[in-house]
């Protein structure tokens, strides 16, 4: 154990190892990638700050935007009331038609779209009644459902 010890001494001798030195320049490194590192996370931090600036303008013009569209659909609202219509078509000479005046056009072969149906609408003869048709109570339904239910388990 002696001689390794030796070995170290002699091995610091031969060197100039200076203590001092090394210091030094493990202090100078460590201040550089210290300084390094530091921009860096000044770098992300600066962004991270300027995109959060940005989506905050930008959600700001949206309430702006969403703000100027309630209120340009508010005014067409206005404009495009009934009495609104009314007075600026009196204001054009326009007024409203009596009877008389309205002229039916009655146009050969025309028919209009029917509303299309699942089943042929049949009206209720005068011995129909509407409630007839269906008269199952809750339980007579109930009944049903438990006796096929043991049917089909073997019950």
């Amino acid at each position: 154990m002696a001689s390794r010890s030796n070995w170290i001494e002699h091995a610091l001798r031969n060197s100039q190892w200076q203590p001092q030195r090394q210091v030094v320049a493990l202090a100078t490194l460590g201040f550089f990638i210290a300084l390094i590192l530091g921009a860096l996370y000044l770098t992300q931090v600066a962004s991270e700050a300027t995109t959060n600036r940005r989506l905050e303008e930008l959600l700001d013009q949206r309430d702006d935007l969403e703000r100027i569209n309630e209120l340009i659909r508010v005014e067409i609202a206005q404009q495009t009331g009934l009495g609104n219509l009314q007075r600026r078509a009196e204001e054009m000479g326009f007024q409203l038609a009596d009877d008389e005046q309205i002229i039916y056009l009655v146009v050969e072969g025309y028919q209009p779209q029917q509303p299309d149906t699942v089943a042929p609408v049949e009206p209720l003869t005068d011995g129909d009644d509407a409630g007839s048709a269906y008269n199952e109570t809750f339980t007579g339904w109930l009944e049903r459902q438990w006796d096929s239910f043991m049917g089909s388990i073997g019950g």
